[in-house]
Formats: structure tokens, sequence, C-alpha cells
């Protein structure tokens, strides 16, 4: 095939798009429909708990959209990263919004679900064999942080996706995935290279973010051999070649190397021109294979439960004494929780300051006056629920009720935005698994099913 035609609807399935974005897209006949419909960013509560941080409601409208696309057509869909984290609560999540839309729309079709959830066992063996390798700092991955973790997925390449496309299907599920890899299936499968399959999906892997002025719409790309071209659908949007440069840049540590499953893809020569005044032609990508085969890993284990308190003050007497009030606030609450059998050592209470350092912490460089007023979230994070509700209500009535020297408030300290004052935010993840696991061939840890739906 000499030209790839593929259409991307949207930053994040759920995050919507312009239903008449989607059908211009269509009119140009794409080889494939797709949209990625997760991401590490929201942090790890929603492989662990899994579910999802896009509303169901909203994941099933765009979906339904896409569907219909589908049916009219024959274009394949492809789906990535299923239900925000791709994990199998979050694939399962995804496969039943679609066999739900079926019914309503009496829609026929062949579904591939590839999972992305991996067997403790198998990667215990691996890591055993040193055939696991750490990444951001963490130490080597070993047999009690893999049985500690809920939930563990796969980073899936093309491979998957092309194997799905090979038999048949006509909607593709897949489970956690590299952002770029189910468009980069059809280029590869199509016949053309690599680099340019691979910096097609990089420009595809958030719909229309590589065009401005930037919100979720729909992105269509055409892939030739030696380049890509990319124009948004909507005619208010256009790429630019800084526009579509700027976003190469996107979540990556190096701004011209992309590490992806089985090599990288370098974009240190890359020519961006502009071929109208909305679209970008992009040439000069290079593909280089790696001698050997890594599966990037993301894993989480339960940390505890958590409670969240909100609360502000204006009072200016207080925020000149902020820092030595925060201390105090702390004494009192270990005071109190050990009364009735909760330890300082039993929780973790943290104090967010914002109009002060709460976004940026420890790192924040600003250390002028203060503004005319705080805001503070409380958190407290304890074994169980019920300890965590019960550090946060002392820690919330203690910072509304202490005195301070020069207090002339009789009264509370703090405005309460909500009732009730005190919010259980549920189970706590942190990340305990980020390796990459080396692979004998790039399909083995992605089963997939197929069902007539």
């Amino acid at each position: 095939m000499t030209e790839v035609r593929l259409l991307s609807t949207t930053a994040i399935l759920g995050y919507g798009f312009p239903e008449d974005s989607l059908k211009r897209g269509m009119a140009r006949n794409p080889h494939l429909i797709g949209a990625d419909a997760g991401s590490v960013d929201p942090g790890p509560y929603y492989l662990g708990s899994g579910k999802s941080f896009a509303s169901p409601r909203a994941i099933k409208r765009d979906l339904q959209l896409m569907l219909r696309a589908s049916a009219e057509t024959g274009v394949p869909v492809a789906i990535s990263t299923a239900g925000g984290a791709g994990g199998a609560p979050h694939l399962e999540a995804t496969a039943e919004l679609a066999r739900e839309i079926a019914r309503e729309d009496k829609l026929d079709f062949k579904m591939a679900l590839i999972g992305s959830e991996q067997d403790k066992a198998f990667l215990a063996r691996k890591a055993a064999e040193g055939k696991t390798r750490a990444l951001a700092g963490l130490p080597a991955l070993g047999g009690e942080t893999i049985e500690r973790a809920t939930r563990i997925v796969g980073l899936m390449g093309p491979e998957p996706y092309m194997a799905a496309l090979d038999a048949g299907a006509q909607v593709i599920i897949g489970g956690r995935s590299t952002d770029p890899a189910p468009w980069a299936a059809a280029v590869i499968r199509a016949g053309l290279g690599q680099a340019e399959a691979w910096y097609a999906g990089k420009m595809l892997e958030c719909g229309a973010e590589p065009a401005l002025p930037k919100k979720e719409d729909c992105l269509f790309v055409t892939v030739t051999e030696g380049g890509v071209e990319c124009e948004p659908t909507n005619p208010i949007r256009r790429c630019t070649p800084m526009s579509v440069a700027n976003f190469a840049l996107h979540e990556n540590s190096s701004p011209v190397r992309h590490v992806e499953p089985g090599g990288v893809l370098d974009t240190t020569d890359c020519i961006f021109e502009a071929v109208s005044d909305r679209a970008v032609r992009i040439s000069g990508m290079r593909w280089e294979p790696s001698d050997r085969l890594t599966i990037k890993l993301e894993g989480v284990e339960l940390v505890g439960y958590r409670a969240v308190a909100i609360c502000a003050t204006r009072d200016p007497v207080l925020i000149a004494t902020i820092d030595p009030y925060l201390v105090r606030v702390r004494e009192i609450v270990a005071e109190k929780t050990s009364a009735f059998g909760i330890a300082a050592a039993d929780y973790e209470l943290v104090i967010r300051v914002y109009g002060r350092d709460g976004v940026m912490g420890a790192l924040e460089p600003y250390k002028g006056p203060l503004g005319h007023e705080l805001c503070f979230v409380i958190e407290a994070i304890c074994p169980t629920q019920e300890q965590a509700s019960a550090v946060i209500a002392i820690a919330r009535t203690t910072m509304l009720h202490s005195d301070f020297p020069g207090r002339l408030c009789k009264e509370g300290n703090m405005a309460i935005p909500f009732s009730p004052s005190d919010l259980e935010a549920g189970a706590m993840y942190r990340f305990s698994v980020f390796h990459t696991v080396e692979v004998d061939t790039p399909t083995e840890m992605f089963p997939i099913r197929y069902e007539k739906v």
C-alpha cells in the first residue's frame, strides 16, 4: 500500500469531539478509526481500583459515534489503554459498553479484546532470570514487590493490534498500550516504514492536540513512504510547523529520541513543511531497532486509606504566623488521636498550603510576601478508612479552633466550603512497579480473545 490514512477522534476516549469532525474525517476514507483511552498521568489510583478516570457516560457517547461510523463504512476501530489504565476490569468495562451499544443500535461486528494485565508468576520468573530493569529510580524488581502489587500491566506495542487486524476484527479494544501502538500497527501492516509508522502514532495519540487552537477534536494523518501529513478535520483548527514540532516534544524525557518496544524513534533531523494553511508534512524521521525486545511494566500497590478536608483563611494575623501554627496543629492532632488509640506513627498527615507552596512544596522558588488568603488541603492516610476519617476530623477541628498569638477571632479560624466537611477518599495506591521486562516475542504477554457481538 502506498498510502495509509488514519483518523484519531480525541485526546482520550470520553473527552469528547464534535460529531461533524468525525463525519469530515470519514469522508476522507480512513483505513483505521481510533482513540487512545488512557494515561498514567492521573496517577496510580485508577489502575489499582479498576475504575476509569473518564465518565462511563462520556466514554459511551464517543465510542457509540465511532462504532456507528465503523458499521456504516466497514473501517475498523481501535481503542487502546481501555478504561484509562488498561487493566482487566478496564478492558471488560469498555467491552461491555461496546456490547451495550451494539444491542441499542442493532450492530454486528467481530471484536478483539487484547489483555495486558500480567501474571505475577511469569514476572517473578523473569525477575529471577535477571530479565527486568528498574526505571525512575526504583529498586530492582523482586518477588515481594510483585506479590504486593494490586495490579500490573504491560505496555503493548503494535504487534497485538496487527494480529487482531489480520484476524478480521472490526472492533479492537486493547489493554495498556504505548500510545502510538494501534496507529503504528496499521502503517507497519500496510508495508510502510517503521519510522513513519511510529511518528504517525505519536501525532495521533492525542487527537487534534498538534493543531491550533487546542481543544479535543479529530486529527487526520496520511502516511506515505518517507513522510507523514497531519491535518485537523475541523475547519476552525489548523496544523502549523510550529504546532506540530511542539507536540513532538510531548511526554518524553528527550526532545528527539522516543524509546518504544523494539527500538527508538529518532526525530533529530525532522523537517516540518506547511503544505497548506491547515496541513503540515513531516519527513526525516528515523527508526533504530534495538537488539532486544523490552516491554514496560506499570504496577501499583495499596498504601492505605485517605480522608480529606478543605478549609481557608483570610485572617492576616494567622497568615503572618502560619508556620508555627501548623506545627502546633500537628502537635495537638497527635495528642488527641493518641487518646483514642491512633498513634502519630500510625498515620500520615499532609497539609498543603495553597497560596504559598501548595503546588511546588519545598521546590517553590517564590519566598515573597503571602497573599490575603490561604487555602489548606488536609489529608490523612491510615491503614483503614475508619482511622483516616477519625484523624481528619481531629485535624479539621484543630485547624478551625486552635489559638495563636494575637488572635482576635473568638470563633472559627477557617472557612469551610463543604458540608460534610470531611471527605472519605477511599483506597490510596502508589506506583511500585515501573520497570521493563525482556521478552522473546512482542505478543507473548498480550493474549487476544475474539467474540461475535
